[in-house]
C-alpha cells in the first residue's frame, strides 16, 4: 500500500520504488579514479550533479569557481563542504540551509546568482525505506519542515497518508537529517 500522495496533482516529486547501490572497483579508487568516475556515472545514469552551495550559478560553476574554501568556512550549520575535486558541495546529512547568505558574501569569484532568486531546484525522492511506506506511523520529516511542504493526512483506522506539496519547497534539507532511516534525498536538477 502506497501511502504517499500529491496536494492538488503537484507531479515533480519521484517517488522511487529501487535505489542501486553503487560499488566502485578497488583498482580504480587506489589510483585515485574514483572521483572522476563517480560522477560521470551518477551524472549520465540520473542526470544529477552534486548539490552547490545555494544561488550557485551552474552554469558557469566549475569554470569560475577557484575552491578557496571560503564560502565552507563562512556557512554558519556546516553543510558547505568539500567535494570531488576540492569544489563546494552541499551534505544535508550534518543539517539544514538557513540562507543565511554567508556563503555568498564570502565568495571572491563571482559564482553566485542575485540573491533574491531561489536557491535551488531540486528533485526530492522518498525511497521505499520510508518508514511510512512501510506501514509504521512517523512524521519527523512533517514536524521539521517549516515551509510545511510535507503534511500528513488522517487516515480513518489506518495510519496517516503523507501529502507533499512540492512547489513550496526551499530546499533547505531540514527534512534530511531528522528521518530515522535516511529514506529522503534531494539533488541538483542539472539546468540546461
Amino acid at each position: 500500500m502506497d501511502n504517499l500522495t500529491y496536494d492538488n496533482g503537484i507531479k515533480n516529486g519521484v517517488f522511487l520504488t529501487n535505489s542501486p547501490n553503487q560499488s566502485l572497483p578497488r583498482r580504480s579508487f587506489l589510483q585515485g579514479q574514483f572521483l572522476d568516475s563517480l560522477k560521470s556515472e551518477k551524472v549520465s545514469r540520473q542526470g544529477y550533479e552534486p548539490i552547490r552551495p545555494p544561488w550557485a550559478n551552474l552554469a558557469n560553476f566549475l569554470e569560475k569557481c577557484t575552491a578557496c574554501d571560503n564560502c565552507i568556512k563562512a556557512c554558519e550549520t556546516n553543510i558547505i563542504i568539500k567535494g570531488a575535486g576540492g569544489y563546494p558541495e552541499i551534505d544535508f546529512s550534518k543539517g539544514e540551509c538557513t540562507f543565511c547568505e554567508k556563503c555568498v558574501q564570502s565568495c571572491e569569484a563571482d559564482v553566485f546568482r542575485v540573491v533574491s532568486e531561489q536557491a535551488w531546484s531540486h528533485k526530492i525522492e522518498i525511497q521505499d525505506s520510508c518508514l511510512l511506506k512501510l506501514g509504521t506511523e512517523c512524521r519527523s520529516c512533517g514536524d521539521s519542515c517549516e515551509m510545511r511542504v510535507i503534511r500528513f493526512r488522517p487516515s480513518l483506522g489506518g495510519i496517516a497518508q503523507m501529502v507533499l506539496n512540492l512547489e513550496s519547497c526551499n530546499g533547505c534539507g531540514a527534512c534530511l537529517s531528522i528521518c530515522p532511516t535516511s529514506a529522503i534525498h534531494i539533488q541538483q536538477v542539472n539546468e540546461v
